[in-house]
């Protein structure tokens, strides 16, 4: 059975760059974790690239393989663990804690500064194209708030909730 719930395992910033470092407690806006930094903005951030989320189990599976990653060090704001990670498809929308809604916006593309996660360099063992299903995730933020570790996490019914800009959100 596919499990539609979990719960925040940790959340991660960074003044720019690779590794994000732990933190207890964030607060999230449609930009993103207040604090957290990003040194490219061309290919990070902004409003469809808010959060970046990966899988604990896709973490200990990497690390079984013989990778060092960790959880943050790909960049990723927040690390999930519990749901079945394969079954979140571009457009979900998650429930995170209690105030915040995001949605799945695109597959994290892989690159280079995070070649020092994985063996031999190989970063593209985390490209959707190559491993369906065992991707980062980027998410726009639907609705910001606090979260905390440990916090819930659930797969809820996309809302017909209005962008900042009143343009419906289209999936």
């Amino acid at each position: 059975m596919l499990s539609t719930t979990g719960h925040i395992f940790s959340l991660q910033i960074s003044r720019g760059g690779v590794p994000k470092l732990p933190i207890r407690t964030a607060v999230v806006s449609e930009l993103g974790l207040d604090g957290d930094k990003q040194r490219d903005r061309r290919h990070h951030g902004g409003p469809e690239r808010a959060l970046c989320l990966f899988s604990l189990e896709e973490i200990v599976k990497l690390q079984a393989e013989g990778h060092p990653i960790f959880p943050g060090s790909t960049g990723e704001n927040v690390t999930v663990a519990g749901m079945d990670w394969a079954a979140l498809d571009l457009g979900a929308c998650l429930q995170l804690g209690d105030d915040v809604l995001i949605q799945i916006s695109s597959y994290t593309v892989p690159c280079s500064n995070i070649a020092d996660s994985f063996q031999d360099g190989e970063f593209k063992r985390i490209s959707q194209k190559l491993h369906p299903g065992e991707s980062r995730l980027y998410a726009r933020v639907l609705r910001g708030g606090t979260l905390l570790v440990g916090q819930p996490v659930r797969l809820v019914e996309a809302p017909p909730l209005a962008r900042p800009d009143n343009e419906l959100l289209r999936y």
